[in-house]
Protein backbone atom coordinates (compact mmCIF):
# COMPACT_ATOMS: atom_id res chain seq x y z
CA UNK A 1 0.00 0.00 0.00
CA UNK A 2 1.30 3.78 -0.54
CA UNK A 3 2.10 5.54 1.95
CA UNK A 4 1.91 2.80 4.34
CA UNK A 5 3.76 3.19 7.74
CA UNK A 6 6.35 0.65 8.54
CA UNK A 7 6.80 -0.83 12.23
CA UNK A 8 9.75 -0.37 14.25
CA UNK A 9 10.73 -4.39 13.88
CA UNK A 10 13.28 -6.51 15.07
CA UNK A 11 13.78 -9.61 13.74
CA UNK A 12 16.45 -12.24 16.00
CA UNK A 13 17.27 -15.85 14.79
CA UNK A 14 18.89 -17.60 17.33
CA UNK A 15 20.32 -21.59 16.70
CA UNK A 16 20.50 -20.70 13.01
CA UNK A 17 21.01 -18.89 10.17
CA UNK A 18 19.42 -15.68 9.51
CA UNK A 19 17.48 -16.26 6.03
CA UNK A 20 16.54 -12.94 4.19
CA UNK A 21 13.60 -14.98 2.69
CA UNK A 22 11.85 -15.83 6.57
CA UNK A 23 12.73 -11.99 7.43
CA UNK A 24 10.68 -10.69 4.40
CA UNK A 25 8.06 -13.07 5.35
CA UNK A 26 8.08 -12.21 8.75
CA UNK A 27 8.22 -8.38 7.90
CA UNK A 28 5.80 -8.56 5.59
CA UNK A 29 3.20 -10.32 8.15
CA UNK A 30 4.38 -7.57 10.84
CA UNK A 31 2.81 -4.77 8.54
CA UNK A 32 -0.43 -6.74 8.14
CA UNK A 33 -0.52 -6.74 11.73
CA UNK A 34 -2.36 -2.73 11.63
CA UNK A 35 -4.88 -4.04 9.72
CA UNK A 36 -5.96 -5.08 13.55
CA UNK A 37 -4.70 -2.10 15.46
CA UNK A 38 -3.06 0.75 14.23
CA UNK A 39 -1.16 2.24 17.21
CA UNK A 40 1.32 -0.73 17.12
CA UNK A 41 4.88 1.02 18.64
CA UNK A 42 7.21 -2.20 18.40
CA UNK A 43 7.50 -5.74 17.15
CA UNK A 44 10.33 -8.18 18.57
CA UNK A 45 9.99 -11.40 16.47
CA UNK A 46 12.53 -14.44 18.13
CA UNK A 47 12.89 -17.53 15.34
CA UNK A 48 14.84 -19.97 17.31
CA UNK A 49 15.90 -23.28 16.37
CA UNK A 50 15.98 -26.24 18.81
CA UNK A 51 19.12 -28.32 18.08
CA UNK A 52 18.45 -30.92 21.06
CA UNK A 53 17.03 -33.39 18.12
CA UNK A 54 19.99 -34.69 17.05
CA UNK A 55 18.57 -37.97 14.80
CA UNK A 56 15.51 -35.78 13.48
CA UNK A 57 15.33 -32.39 11.78
CA UNK A 58 14.86 -28.78 13.80
CA UNK A 59 12.07 -28.02 15.93
CA UNK A 60 11.13 -23.89 15.38
CA UNK A 61 10.14 -21.87 18.34
CA UNK A 62 8.83 -18.62 17.56
CA UNK A 63 7.99 -15.43 19.98
CA UNK A 64 6.30 -12.52 18.94
CA UNK A 65 6.59 -9.50 21.02
CA UNK A 66 4.18 -6.40 20.53
CA UNK A 67 4.23 -3.55 22.14
CA UNK A 68 0.39 -1.18 22.14
CA UNK A 69 -0.16 0.93 24.18
CA UNK A 70 -0.17 0.44 28.08
CA UNK A 71 0.39 -3.67 27.32
CA UNK A 72 2.88 -6.24 25.64
CA UNK A 73 0.97 -8.70 23.80
CA UNK A 74 3.32 -11.83 23.58
CA UNK A 75 3.24 -15.25 21.45
CA UNK A 76 5.19 -18.18 22.33
CA UNK A 77 4.89 -20.39 20.01
CA UNK A 78 6.86 -23.89 21.50
CA UNK A 79 6.61 -26.45 19.44
CA UNK A 80 6.92 -28.99 22.52
CA UNK A 81 6.17 -32.50 20.50
CA UNK A 82 4.26 -30.85 17.62
CA UNK A 83 5.81 -32.07 14.31
CA UNK A 84 4.11 -28.82 12.69
CA UNK A 85 6.95 -26.82 14.19
CA UNK A 86 9.45 -28.64 12.10
CA UNK A 87 8.71 -25.84 9.28
CA UNK A 88 9.96 -22.37 10.73
CA UNK A 89 7.63 -20.68 7.81
CA UNK A 90 4.67 -23.02 9.58
CA UNK A 91 5.85 -21.74 13.41
CA UNK A 92 6.02 -18.06 12.04
CA UNK A 93 2.64 -18.48 10.43
CA UNK A 94 0.80 -19.81 13.41
CA UNK A 95 2.56 -17.43 15.78
CA UNK A 96 1.01 -14.18 13.93
CA UNK A 97 -1.75 -15.93 13.63
CA UNK A 98 -2.51 -16.09 17.32
CA UNK A 99 -1.27 -12.17 17.19
CA UNK A 100 -3.79 -11.50 15.03
CA UNK A 101 -6.57 -12.86 17.24
CA UNK A 102 -4.58 -11.55 20.34
CA UNK A 103 -5.24 -7.75 18.36
CA UNK A 104 -8.29 -7.75 17.38
CA UNK A 105 -9.82 -8.96 20.85
CA UNK A 106 -7.43 -5.70 22.48
CA UNK A 107 -8.78 -3.49 19.75
CA UNK A 108 -12.13 -4.30 20.27
CA UNK A 109 -11.72 -3.88 23.96
CA UNK A 110 -10.02 -0.23 23.59
CA UNK A 111 -13.14 0.25 21.34
CA UNK A 112 -15.44 -0.67 24.18
CA UNK A 113 -16.97 -3.32 21.70
CA UNK A 114 -16.68 -6.18 24.26
CA UNK A 115 -19.44 -7.91 24.61
CA UNK A 116 -21.09 -7.72 28.12
CA UNK A 117 -23.74 -10.37 29.02
CA UNK A 118 -26.28 -9.53 31.16
CA UNK A 119 -27.43 -12.17 33.41
CA UNK A 120 -30.40 -13.57 33.26
CA UNK A 121 -33.12 -12.50 35.70
CA UNK A 122 -33.15 -14.68 38.84
CA UNK A 123 -35.91 -14.80 41.71
CA UNK A 124 -37.75 -17.55 44.09
CA UNK A 125 -41.17 -19.83 43.01
CA UNK A 126 -43.93 -18.29 45.32
CA UNK A 127 -46.15 -20.10 43.87
CA UNK A 128 -47.27 -23.13 41.99
CA UNK A 129 -50.45 -25.15 40.73
CA UNK A 130 -48.99 -28.23 38.98
CA UNK A 131 -53.09 -28.81 38.58
CA UNK A 132 -53.65 -25.81 36.19
CA UNK A 133 -49.83 -26.00 34.92
CA UNK A 134 -48.53 -22.90 36.08
CA UNK A 135 -46.27 -21.08 38.40
CA UNK A 136 -45.23 -17.66 39.68
CA UNK A 137 -41.76 -16.13 40.20
CA UNK A 138 -41.15 -13.56 42.87
CA UNK A 139 -38.30 -11.81 40.49
CA UNK A 140 -35.01 -10.03 42.41
CA UNK A 141 -36.43 -6.61 41.42
CA UNK A 142 -40.10 -7.85 43.25
CA UNK A 143 -42.19 -8.07 40.09
CA UNK A 144 -44.18 -11.38 39.80
CA UNK A 145 -43.35 -13.52 36.47
CA UNK A 146 -45.69 -16.13 35.55
CA UNK A 147 -44.41 -19.62 33.84
CA UNK A 148 -46.25 -22.80 32.56
CA UNK A 149 -44.82 -26.28 32.80
CA UNK A 150 -43.69 -26.09 28.97
CA UNK A 151 -41.14 -23.04 30.24
CA UNK A 152 -39.33 -25.41 32.88
CA UNK A 153 -36.29 -26.20 31.56
CA UNK A 154 -34.44 -29.76 32.53
CA UNK A 155 -36.69 -30.13 35.58
CA UNK A 156 -39.59 -32.03 36.39
CA UNK A 157 -42.14 -29.33 36.92
CA UNK A 158 -43.90 -31.80 39.12
CA UNK A 159 -41.32 -31.56 42.05
CA UNK A 160 -41.20 -27.75 41.64
CA UNK A 161 -41.92 -26.34 45.25
CA UNK A 162 -41.91 -22.74 46.67
CA UNK A 163 -38.69 -21.01 47.53
CA UNK A 164 -36.86 -22.47 44.90
CA UNK A 165 -34.38 -20.12 43.39
CA UNK A 166 -34.34 -19.67 39.42
CA UNK A 167 -33.32 -17.74 36.45
CA UNK A 168 -35.62 -17.53 33.57
CA UNK A 169 -35.61 -15.30 30.44
CA UNK A 170 -39.40 -13.29 29.89
CA UNK A 171 -41.88 -11.63 27.92
CA UNK A 172 -44.54 -9.54 27.98
CA UNK A 173 -47.69 -11.24 27.79
CA UNK A 174 -51.24 -9.85 27.62
CA UNK A 175 -51.64 -10.40 31.49
CA UNK A 176 -48.45 -9.53 32.68
CA UNK A 177 -44.38 -10.56 32.35
CA UNK A 178 -44.63 -14.30 31.79
CA UNK A 179 -41.58 -16.34 31.91
CA UNK A 180 -40.76 -18.11 28.66
CA UNK A 181 -37.60 -20.17 30.19
CA UNK A 182 -37.13 -20.92 33.56
CA UNK A 183 -33.99 -22.54 34.86
CA UNK A 184 -34.30 -24.11 38.55
CA UNK A 185 -30.94 -23.45 40.06
CA UNK A 186 -32.24 -25.00 43.62
CA UNK A 187 -33.11 -23.63 47.31
CA UNK A 188 -29.46 -22.71 47.97
CA UNK A 189 -29.72 -20.30 46.11
CA UNK A 190 -32.41 -18.31 47.60
CA UNK A 191 -31.54 -14.68 48.13
CA UNK A 192 -33.62 -11.88 46.85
Amino acid sequence: MNGEIRLPVEVVFHNMDQSQVLEDKIRERTDKLTRYFDRIMRCRVLVEADHLRHNKGNLYNVRLDVTVPNKELVVSRDPGNKHAHEDPYVAVRDAFDAMERQLQAYAAKQRGDVKQHETPPHGRIIEIAPAADYGVILSADGREVSFSRNSVVDYDFDKLEGGESVRFAEVQGIDGPRATTVHVEGKHHVGG
